[in-house]
């Protein structure tokens, strides 16, 4: 389960920070949140399970869902987040559903009070289980961040994954998952056949960093900066990039952008490269057909001076593009 200081730490932090109900025993200390999915999905679902997945979403976890060979069903997200009347309609009888509700990504929406409380309720009745992946949601700049859908859960269907690899540094692999108590022995099973435990040396070192005070003084000073960084960024591609539209900037380290109809997000990711930029093409985050076209920028890493300059690099890589609709380029 990991260092017993650290878990008390970060029982205490999410307590206070996240209004998660947990307690020391229930907090499993993994590599990160890429591992809590799969410990998660190995302990939760069988092979030819049905899981929920955001649509678009995170690709690692529709990569851990067909590794334990199960049935992906794509549920809509839309400004509320995911649509759980659909996801009803498409397979009520779901055994989980994986969610980002605090900040989903790539679209960066935050699931709305009424949809989290249909899907608790539809959880409830199924008896199905909620992984929450609360990846960045200290980074929020529009107002404080949002409590966990956990902290609304009374029925105990509610698995909550966080990671200091995404507020700290990636090289830190270390995250934790806050298990329901009927279900530890499950985890402790499945989490023994993959690497025993976590390494103990960071551990102690992340320990004294959130006893000390550190953590919290961290995510302020971090949060003023990537602001900084965000608002580069937005006023980069208002100047520079105008066929980008930014979706959904309050939070997070990246923004979602959509492109003009009729251009391959594909083709801008490949051309940008070649310029030296970094960017995700957004149709690559849809499991189903009907994919949109897009970016997904990142922000955090970057200073505010290199931004403006790759966004003047990225309206030039869009000027280049063809524009089959309208026929112009």
């Amino acid at each position: 389960m990991g260092s017993q200081r650290l878990r008390e730490a970060i029982c205490a932090y999410l307590r206070t920070a996240r209004g998660v109900h947990c307690e020391p025993q229930q907090v499993m200390i993994v590599s990160g949140s890429q591992q809590a999915l799969d410990v998660s999905a190995r302990a939760l679902l069988d092979e030819g399970s049905a899981a929920w997945v955001e649509e678009p979403g995170y690709w690692l976890t529709r990569h851990v869902l067909k590794a334990a060979g199960c049935k992906m069903v794509p549920v809509r997200v839309d400004e509320e987040g995911m649509d759980v009347a659909e996801g009803v309609r498409k397979c009520r009888r779901a055994r989980a559903a994986f969610v980002a509700p605090s900040h989903q990504f790539p679209l960066g929406a935050t699931m709305s009070a009424s949809r989290r409380l249909q899907l608790l309720q539809w959880a409830a009745r199924a008896g199905a289980w909620i992984i929450e992946d609360d990846y960045d949601s200290e980074y929020r700049y529009a107002s404080r961040p949002l409590g966990a859908l956990q902290g609304m859960d009374t029925a105990s269907r509610v698995i909550y994954i966080g990671t200091f690899s995404r507020v700290l540094f990636p090289a830190l692999r270390l995250g934790y998952v806050v298990v329901p108590r009927d279900l530890m022995d499950c985890f402790v099973r499945h989490r023994e056949s993959i690497d025993l435990f976590s390494p103990l040396l960071e551990q102690l070192v992340l320990t004294e960093f959130l006893t000390e005070g550190h953590f919290g003084r961290h995510v302020r000073r971090m949060r003023a900066l990537y602001e900084k960084r965000r608002d580069a960024l937005v006023r980069g591609l208002r100047e520079h990039a105008g066929g980008l539209v930014p979706h959904n900037i309050d939070a997070g380290l990246h923004i979602a952008t959509f492109l003009p109809e009729g251009v391959d997000d594909r083709n801008v990711v490949r051309d940008a490269a070649l310029r030296g930029l970094d960017a995700i093409a957004l149709s690559s985050c849809y499991a189903g057909p009907r994919a949109k076209s897009g970016l997904v920028l990142g922000f955090g890493g970057t200073s505010e001076r290199r931004i403006a300059m790759a966004c003047r690099t990225l309206g030039e890589v869009l000027s280049a593009q063809e524009y089959p609709d309208s026929g112009r380029a």
